[in-house]
């Protein structure tokens, strides 16, 4: 009995051991953005750190930039760096307007008509962008706008 508790034990800090070290999906740094209602950031990879933030803003982008487990660095679009737990992000595209007002175009040309006007700080979701553009969706209020007028998810 002891000899199979040990060897259940020594295959089990192998399994934990394994998936700790075990690398991202994809390579960092990378985009992602924060999938609850509150979300916080931590000063540690652990649930045994302090909270240093608390981001009330489903959908607000982050970059990626360390991967340890089922921890993740990441830095908001203010340049903080903290941990989060993997289950509080998503891999949906989104942006933050860092520009005073981003005009949200018709398409995807300087002289297109403008649909809307995103301020700073408004959230939105990225289709794809191309070409110094981004299709950006804020609450089904959709447009072009420039990629230099955002944060987040535009390469």
């Amino acid at each position: 009995m002891k000899g199979y508790l040990l060897g259940a034990g020594a295959i089990g800090a192998l399994c934990i051991a394994g998936a700790s070290g075990a690398s991202p999906a994809k390579p960092v740094p990378y985009w992602a953005s924060i999938s609850q209602d509150e979300a916080r950031m931590r000063v540690g990879p652990s649930l045994d750190y302090p909270s240093n933030w608390v981001y009330r803003r489903r959908d607000l982008p982050v970059k990626v930039v360390q991967v340890l487990g089922l921890w993740r660095k990441v830095e908001d679009p203010d340049g903080t760096q903290g941990w989060m737990h993997v289950r509080l992000l998503s891999d949906t595209a989104t942006a933050i307007v860092t520009a005073p007002t981003a005009p949200m175009r018709a398409s995807a040309d300087e002289g297109a008509k403008t649909v809307y006007r995103a301020e700073k700080g408004v959230v939105g979701r990225l289709a794809s962008c191309s070409n110094g553009w981004c299709q950006f969706d804020v609450k089904g209020q959709k447009g072009f706008v420039r990629a230099t007028d955002v944060w987040g998810a535009t390469q």
